[in-house]
């Protein structure tokens, strides 16, 4: 039997006027190949916060798309620093080895919210955030994942409620 590889997170995208931080679980490994956050086709993060900041995301090149995200005062990262998973389920992440969330949060002093991609996310990044949520609102939000086949129109209602933080 084979050990299922380590994967590891990507570093944060903020900066000081970060107001909203959208935490994903891990990258799936489509985004783990091409370096970037949620990089699979299918992935609806993009068009999601694209109706959250009302700017065009998915025909933007990636660049731009970080960049209209730092405009928007709305942050990246995942929960998971590293874990041993085959393939891209959340469901089959194991030996979590979690990010300092709280950490990034003290040097974020514009911070209001942080918004979970999905119930791994919510579940794993709650226990991380420990007293740094009292300060907090917190988001669960329904998974842009491909894997969670739910339609994008049935989670758009939740994630729209992001903008109150913008």
């Amino acid at each position: 039997m084979t050990t299922p590889q380590t994967k590891r997170s990507f570093p944060p995208v903020v900066d000081a006027d970060t107001r909203l931080l959208v935490l994903g679980s891990l990258p799936g490994d489509r985004s783990l190949a091409a370096a970037r956050y949620y990089a699979h086709p299918q992935n609806q993060f993009w068009q999601l916060m694209s109706a959250v900041i009302d700017v065009d995301l998915p025909s933007l090149d990636y660049d731009a798309r970080l960049a209209a995200l730092r405009t928007a005062r709305v942050g990246l990262w995942d929960v998971v620093a590293s874990a041993a998973r085959p393939g891209s389920s959340d469901a089959a992440i194991r030996d979590v080895v979690g990010n300092d969330l709280p950490a990034l949060i003290a040097t974020l002093p514009a911070l209001q919210a942080v918004a979970f991609n999905g119930a791994t996310a919510h579940r794993h990044g709650m226990r991380l955030l420990g007293t740094a949520a009292e300060r907090l609102s917190t988001v669960a939000l329904p998974s842009s994942s491909p894997l969670h086949t739910v339609g994008v129109e049935a989670k758009l209602p939740a994630w729209l409620a992001l903008r109150v933080f913008l």
